[in-house]
């Protein structure tokens, strides 16, 4: 929470202020039919800091259902993470490709 201070004339009014939680987004990993499977696992312990089991079964969700989840961020974290599997991905001339969506809530 913050303190936002108002002055009217000689009297100074403070009230609490809620700050809002920033919307996130979800990176979303997209299968293909090139990419090695032990390049995916690489890529999701080293840009989404997973276990080399988690690594391993959301790679299985991604070559079996066609995406899989690898993590849920702020927008510009987010970004990020997408751009360093594209720019690794880039780097040894496979086509993984990574999205961005945001997180519904049930407000």
């Amino acid at each position: 929470m913050a303190t936002e201070i108002e002055r009217d004339g000689n009297v100074v009014l403070e009230r609490e202020k809620e700050l809002a939680k920033p919307p996130m987004y979800q990176v979303v990993m997209l299968n293909d039919d090139y990419t090695p499977m032990d390049f995916v696992v690489n890529v999701l312990v080293q840009v989404f800091n997973k276990t080399p089991s988690e690594a391993e079964r959301i790679m299985l969700k991604v070559h079996y259902e066609g995406r899989g989840i690898c993590g849920v961020y702020p927008y510009d974290i987010a970004e990020t993470r997408v751009e360093m599997v594209h720019q690794l991905a880039r780097s040894r001339e496979h086509p993984l490709k990574c999205v961005m969506e945001p997180v519904l809530t049930d407000s």
